[in-house]
């Protein structure tokens, strides 16, 4: 059980020194570059994003506020496709 533990937190401590270094190298900005494009890409043809994890958490969070905040940008959404088409009558 302890050798589980042990090497489970060495791993990610190992993990993320890598991740710092290479960050910085011409390689990692290459691989992070290539990581977002691939995200940009699931996000647009599967409507799927998996970088924006926050967004995910306080909805889960706080169900109340998101439904609230969702109508209200449909609300806008209805009125600025109104005055699209009052403006697109030339009235």
């Amino acid at each position: 059980m302890w050798i589980w533990v042990v090497s489970n937190i060495a791993g990610s401590l190992l993990g993320a020194a890598s991740a710092a270094w290479i960050k910085d190298t011409k390689l990692g900005v290459w691989g992070y570059s290539k990581f977002e494009d691939i995200a940009d890409w699931a996000k647009d043809r599967y409507g799927i994003d998996i970088l924006d994890k926050e967004d995910i958490a306080w909805r889960t969070q706080y169900p109340n506020i998101a439904k609230k905040l969702d109508d209200l940008e449909q609300r806008l959404h209805r009125m600025e496709e109104l005055e699209k088409r009052h403006n697109g009558d030339g009235k």
